[in-house]
Order: C-alpha cells, then structure tokens, then sequence
C-alpha cells in the first residue's frame, strides 16, 4: 500500500518532470536554446542547502540560511540556468553595447535575450507547477548554491532554483 508521503513525492517528481519539459518548450529568441536544466532529489538537495547556509555566513545574508531551510521541505527541486551567448544581432543594444558584436567582448555581460529567455522558461515551469497545486517559488539563493557546487558547466552564468511540496500551507511562503 502506498501512503500519502510517497505518492507525493512521486507524484511531485513528475510535475518536476512536466516543468522541465515546459521549460524546454517555452519561446526562445531566434529559436535559439540557451538554458539548461537539471532536477536535484533529496541527496542534492542537503547539498544546496549546506552551500546555502556557508553562503549565509560568509556573507551575512541571512536570507540564504532560510531558504536552505525552506528546501529541505522539498523532495525535488528544479533547477534551470542559461549560458550567455548572445542572440546575433546587428540592432539591439538593449544590454547596454552597441550591438551584439560589442556585447561579444564581454562575455559576462548577460544578454538580455537570454534572461529573458530563463524568465520566460521559468514562467512556463511554475505555471504547471500551479496547475498541478504544487507549492513552489523560484528562488535565486538555490541557483547561487548550484553554480558554486559546479551542478552546470561552467558556460551557464545564471541559474535559479524551484523547490517543489505538496503541504497543508506553502512552506515557501509567509517566511520569517
């Protein structure tokens, strides 16, 4: 017989695996994908929230203590980042350089196409998220943990992370 823990960790993993795939889907500039995406279970998980809590005190943002806190409430936590590449435009400048051949010589220098690309895709991801009644929030304190723990190669410059529950009240929410 199956209990409610497990069919909704089960059943969590598979919206997981609807958001990723929604994600995937989601509109990008010129067609072009970017982003990466990744799915950490309990293991990963502990992982995250240990950088998260080092980063908390190397820093004195308490914030990333919380939410470390937070996603230990979670089976699944999404995990989508984007590589900066820019979109191959001769007009734009809307990153701040004349064209996308400017921007080139900064490669750090996110490309607004590609974060609003990751927007976008995570828009696309907690919307199935909530149409399955999954508790969720995009959190940057997990993405900040995953790049500092090489869970993306080195290209994917910005990540942000969903923990994903299934609770009486959303433990993403209402946070002291």
């Amino acid at each position: 017989m199956l209990h409610e823990e497990e069919i909704i960790e089960h059943a969590l993993r598979r919206v997981a695996e609807k958001m990723i795939i929604a994600a995937r889907t989601a509109p990008k500039a010129r067609g072009k994908n970017n982003l990466f995406t990744a799915l950490a279970g309990k293991e990963d998980i502990e992982k995250l929230a240990r950088r998260m809590e080092e980063i908390a005190r190397e820093s004195g943002e308490a914030f990333f203590a919380r939410d470390a806190g937070n996603i230990r409430h979670s089976p699944w936590v999404v995990l989508l980042g984007t590589r900066i590449d820019p979109a191959g435009l001769k007009v734009c400048g809307m990153c701040g350089f004349k064209n996308c051949d400017e921007k080139r010589k900064h490669p750090d220098h996110p490309c607004v196409f590609n974060t609003g690309d990751l927007g976008i895709a995570l828009g696309s991801a907690v919307s199935v998220a909530m149409d399955h009644r999954a508790d969720n929030r995009i959190m940057y304190t997990v993405g900040q943990a995953a790049m500092d723990l090489g869970l993306f190669p080195p290209e994917v410059k910005i990540v942000y992370g969903v923990p994903l529950a299934a609770a009486s009240k959303n433990p993403f929410f209402d946070r002291k």
